[in-house]
C-alpha cells in the first residue's frame, strides 16, 4: 500500500474546495483512498503530464477537478 504524503498547499485547496461543496469533497476522498491502494486503477484516469509540469502524474475528481501528484520511491 502507497503512502500519501500530502503538501501545505494541497491541505489548503483541499479545506476550500470542502467549503464550497460537500459533493466534491466526498469524490476527493474517494480518489485519495483509491490513490493508496492502487493509482494506476482505470478510474482514475492516471497519466502523465507534459510541458511545465513534466515529471508529475494526474488523476481525475471529476469534470473540473484533479489530483497531480508525483510518485516518488523509497
Amino acid at each position: 500500500m502507497r503512502q500519501l504524503v500530502t503538501t501545505p498547499k494541497f491541505r489548503r485547496a483541499y479545506r476550500k474546495q470542502a467549503k464550497r461543496d460537500r459533493v466534491l469533497q466526498g469524490h476527493i476522498d474517494d480518489v485519495l483512498r483509491q490513490m493508496q491502494t492502487d493509482v494506476f486503477a482505470s478510474v482514475l484516469g492516471t497519466h502523465k503530464l507534459s510541458g511545465a509540469l513534466s515529471g508529475l502524474w494526474a488523476c481525475s475528481c471529476g469534470y473540473d477537478c484533479r489530483v497531480i501528484f508525483s510518485l516518488e520511491t523509497e
